[in-house]
């Protein structure tokens, strides 16, 4: 008995606006379908982040259509939960996911927490705030109790756990169940497998780079899918990797080697396939940003999809002590906190850091829907 679990593939995603980034996401999905395919697994768990947003684009839609399609063809089912990307923030909303019910997509919801596949029990529940765990804590216990029936258990959930977010969580690992043989999570894009209680909790992590710094754990885990067999007492979980289409690359140099330094890596790029998404940080030394910015762009800017600078120059002020000089005195969660500790209510607290998060990285309508979801759940109560 084996299944294949993936999360976190984004369709829809155009990172740094561009185009060339939003057909890798759907490419990365579509050869994600073509190796579980060839897997033949009993069946795919999806868990959570099918879209980058809750109203996806087309060539999303129809990418996630065409891969649903082929799996159906091929007679294996897939079953889904919707993650915070997929979740309109509005009462009773409907994430994009159900467009696929006609095409054997199953969608494990609070209406439907479960399903049974061949003898194997499948349940779980869509992605949950932290403002709303208390709700989704109780509906574990519920479906834990339905699941004691079966021998083989599977429980599906995009969260967050306090073990491996500790700043960002929705739920703390005391509070889920530990009576599955599997507990197939999305959510956190890095590759995660644990022993837990019966069996194991894994995440697969997302399909392809969604965020710079997921670099380092693409070069030592990849990216892709778990293939998990659960006909023994312990579940065996094997990497299946995907190529992705570009290289991520993240360089930090010193001033003092600026020119040696982008020689070589322009000497690598020019070896590339396809052109690169670099990330370069040029630190030590006195230098002018303006000057060291106009260097690397006309070094890179022709050779690569994107190039995105940071500039870290000595501290020449001699007035300032820099021993002074906390490391978390910029820290902007911790001042956001901070600003707002007078009205004594953590969801406040939470509620402000999450929108300063989305709104930096331009998500502005993820941002409008999730202060949405905060006053109807503040009415509600």
């Amino acid at each position: 008995m084996q299944f294949i679990h993936m999360a976190d593939t984004h369709l829809g995603y155009r990172q740094y606006g561009l185009s060339q980034r939003e057909n890798d996401f759907l490419n990365v999905f579509n050869n994600a379908i073509n190796e579980a395919i060839n897997e033949r697994p009993d069946f795919i768990i999806h868990s959570g982040d099918l879209f980058e947003y809750s109203r996806p684009p087309t060539k999303a839609l129809l990418t996630a259509q065409d891969g649903i399609s082929r799996l159906k063809k091929q007679k294996i089912p897939i079953y889904a939960i919707a993650g915070n990307h997929d979740i309109v923030m509005k009462k009773n909303s409907i994430p994009p996911q159900i467009l696929y019910k006609d095409f054997g997509l199953k969608i494990i919801s609070p209406k439907n927490p479960y399903f049974i596949e061949k003898d194997v029990f499948i349940g779980g529940a869509p992605y949950s705030s932290s403002y709303t765990s208390k709700h989704l804590v109780e509906r574990l216990q519920t479906i834990e109790k339905v699941s004691s029936d079966y021998k083989k258990t599977i429980l599906v959930l995009h969260q967050g756990i306090d073990r491996y977010m500790p700043y960002e969580y929705e739920i703390k690992i005391g509070e889920i169940p530990q009576t599955f043989n599997y507990c197939a999570f999305g959510h956190i894009h890095e590759r995660i497998v644990d022993d837990f209680g019966k069996g194991k909790l894994a995440y697969p992590g997302s399909t392809e780079i969604w965020r710079s710094n997921e670099v380092e754990g693409y070069k030592k885990n990849g990216k892709g899918f778990y293939l998990v067999d659960i006909s023994g007492d312990l579940p065996e979980i094997e990497k299946i990797d995907i190529k992705l289409p570009r290289e991520f690359l993240k360089e930090t140099i010193q001033y003092i080697q600026l020119q040696e330094e982008i020689i070589r890596i322009n000497d690598f790029i020019m070896k590339l396939k396809e052109k690169p998404i670099l990330n370069i940080t040029v630190t030590g030394g006195n230098f002018s940003r303006s000057e060291v910015y106009e260097i690397i762009n006309q070094t890179f800017s022709n050779n690569c999809l994107s190039v995105r600078s940071k500039y870290l120059p000595d501290i020449i002020d001699e007035n300032l002590d820099i021993n002074n000089i906390k490391k978390d005195t910029f820290n902007i969660k911790r001042m956001i906190k901070e600003h707002l500790k007078d009205f004594n209510n953590e969801k406040v607290s939470n509620l402000a850091t999450e929108l300063y998060k989305e709104m930096s990285e331009g998500n502005f309508d993820k941002a409008e829907d999730m202060t949405k979801k905060f006053y109807e759940e503040l009415n509600d109560n």
